[in-house]
């Protein structure tokens, strides 16, 4: 059984599911209105605003997996390319409010990560170690079939996570780390007085956590799926007024996470609770080589805890560290302050070369 608790406007209104198994599961797409082919139509809507060049294809890896990967700006070889990874429920679309700013003067790959967006969906290893180390690997096999011999290597939320995880493991490929309010960092505090009160939504979804998967609401709510993503996410309508007056960024999270929950089920796998992983990276993060510089960026608003910025100084006392806090933006920095978040990463960038 899946709850889901909506506060708003004084009403406090209860989903109820369950998430299909076994016939019922083959049944419910034709229930459900979401296709990949949905999902490819409204990404176009969104990649059409872009100004600059841009190549959108699928980058098959050996093991037959297909990473959707959009590259702005190819023709800049002159320097080290920036790839953006994108944080739990996203995808490459959510990146439009940065994408031509930020390959003015580089090229800028930014990928659906494995189990996400139009990538392909496999079954993850149900441990929290296996599951992030099939999400690095497939980034490390991208980033070979790409033929990218460095990068600066930016990560939004579980995409910091992940980015983390690669650059431990591979830090000679990574120039410039950005962490981009980062998820599963901290330790999960004993005192809940220490935790910072996250909103409504992450209370919703973290209610949930221990019998479904985090968005399955989306998909057992049917017809109603899309709806749902307007109701308890209307801010990013407001995040990307300047493009779409419309329904279009909702319409696209509802596509990237009513389809089979691949990815999802392996976030699932390498959380303790929504807000906590069950590996934190604050306790692996002295493992980065030295050499590798590290900025981490938070929105002043945001519900993730921003005091671990000067924790992994306290780590890394002999390693490059910034961390900073941007002035009027929540988790999605990126969309909350795109001009402010887009200087700042072109700053580091024109560190880098």
């Amino acid at each position: 059984m899946l709850l889901v608790t909506d506060i708003s406007q004084g009403r406090v209104t209860v989903y109820q599911a369950v998430e299909p198994q076994g016939w019922l599961s083959s049944w419910l797409p034709t229930w459900r209105p979401t296709s990949m082919s949905q999902l490819k139509n409204v990404e176009a809507k969104i990649l059409q605003c872009l100004q600059n060049k841009f190549l959108a294809r699928y980058v098959s890896l050996p093991n037959q997996n297909k990473i959707w990967t959009v590259t702005v700006s190819p023709e800049q070889k002159d320097r080290t390319p920036l790839v953006m990874v994108h944080g739990f429920g996203g995808g490459v679309g959510l990146w439009i409010l940065n994408m031509d700013s930020l390959s003015a003067r580089r090229t800028l790959h930014t990928f659906d990560l494995l189990g996400f967006g139009r990538s392909s969906r496999p079954t993850f290893p149900r441990d929290p170690e296996g599951a992030e180390d099939e999400f690095v690997t497939s980034i490390e096999t991208w980033r070979e079939t790409m033929g990218i011999p460095s990068m600066i290597l930016l990560g939004h939320s579980l995409g910091g996570f992940l980015a983390t995880s690669y650059s431990i493991k591979y830090p000679e490929r990574v120039k410039h780390l950005i962490l981009v309010d980062p998820w599963g960092f901290p330790l999960r505090p004993t005192d809940p007085s220490e935790i910072r009160a996250p909103p409504t939504w992450v209370k919703a979804v973290a209610s949930v956590l221990g019998r479904s998967n985090p968005l399955a609401v989306l998909r057992v709510a049917g017809p109603w799926g899309p709806g749902l993503v307007q109701r308890f996410r209307p801010d990013f309508k407001r995040k990307f007024a300047d493009f779409f007056e419309d329904d279009t960024i909702s319409e696209y999270i509802y596509h990237c996470n009513a389809q089979n929950p691949s990815g999802e089920t392996a976030f699932k796998a390498m959380m303790e609770s929504f807000g906590w992983a069950r590996r934190p990276m604050l306790e692996r993060i002295h493992l980065i080589r030295k050499d590798v510089p590290i900025t981490m960026i938070y929105g002043a608003n945001t519900w993730i805890d921003t005091s671990t910025g000067k924790k992994v100084k306290m780590q890394r006392p002999d390693s490059y560290v910034r961390d900073m806090e941007i002035e009027g933006a929540s988790h999605h920095v990126y969309a909350d302050q795109p001009h402010i978040f887009n200087a700042v990463v072109e700053e580091i960038c024109d560190s880098v070369d």
